[in-house]
């Protein structure tokens, strides 16, 4: 039997939170069986035996990596150190793992790039360019060398990691997807989001500093004109390579 995936959630708001989780099962193409979920905001990560899982899936947060540690809440000083001490097994192992958004500030910041709010980008669909080794690269099979896709960071990485890999990058923000080792990538942009998921997180973060709230309906409009349809691609190559 096929092993299952694990999906590392840290969205305090359960309907936000049921979204991502179900948006990332569905373009993964995975049936409920092959995705376990935990919520590392609810209570301190258990041990988890790898070897149960063909990978390890992070999404999303309203978190930021690059906060000075004195604003963090506890909450989210927990989650982080209990995503890096796992991060330390899965790098070492080169265990297969996908970040996105806040994923790859976590994976970045454990392999030593540079965070900040150099890069950050409102919410909407970002024009993503795949770098020659993106082109090549198996978890980006099928995608044209061009392609747009939701965005929605007030942080981003300005500089890789040593040992990452570019493999595509935006005008507004140069990383959007890079790899560490052979398994392991991250993306800035939401492979998981179409439309209907970018407007209701749009809805839940109105006044969470993003945007400002009276631009909700001008998003709005802008996501559902927006055609995100490649995007997804990288999670069902993820999923369909390890699974």
């Amino acid at each position: 039997m096929s092993r299952p995936f694990l999906f590392l959630g840290t969205r305090a708001e359960d309907d936000i939170a049921t979204e991502e989780f179900e948006a990332v099962r569905r373009f993964c193409q995975l049936p409920e069986s092959r995705l376990d979920w935990l919520r590392v905001e609810q209570a301190p990560l258990p041990a988890i035996d790898l070897d149960r899982y063909a990978g390890i899936i992070t999404g999303g947060s309203p978190f930021n990596s690059s906060d000075p540690i004195e604003i963090k809440s506890a909450v989210q000083r927990r989650v982080e150190a209990d995503l890096g001490r796992l991060l330390d097994e899965i790098v070492a192992r080169d265990l297969p793992f996908f970040g996105a958004c806040y994923g790859i500030g976590t994976l970045g910041a454990h392999q030593g790039a540079t965070i900040d709010r150099t890069y950050g980008e409102p919410p909407g669909a970002s024009h993503i360019t795949l770098t020659e080794e993106g082109a090549a690269d198996p978890i980006c099979a099928g995608l044209p060398l061009e392609f747009d896709a939701f965005v929605g960071h007030k942080e981003a990485v300005r500089t890789l990691p040593p040992n990452g890999v570019l493999l595509a990058t935006s005008g507004p923000c140069p990383v959007q997807m890079f790899r560490i080792r052979t398994n392991l990538y991250a993306t800035q942009f939401h492979p998981e989001l179409d439309a209907a998921g970018l407007i209701s997180r749009l809805a839940a973060y109105r006044n969470h500093g993003y945007f400002e709230p009276n631009e909700l309906d001008r998003l709005v409009n802008e996501a559902q004109a927006a055609n995100v349809e490649h995007a997804p691609t990288v999670l069902r190559n993820f999923a369909e390579r390890y699974g």
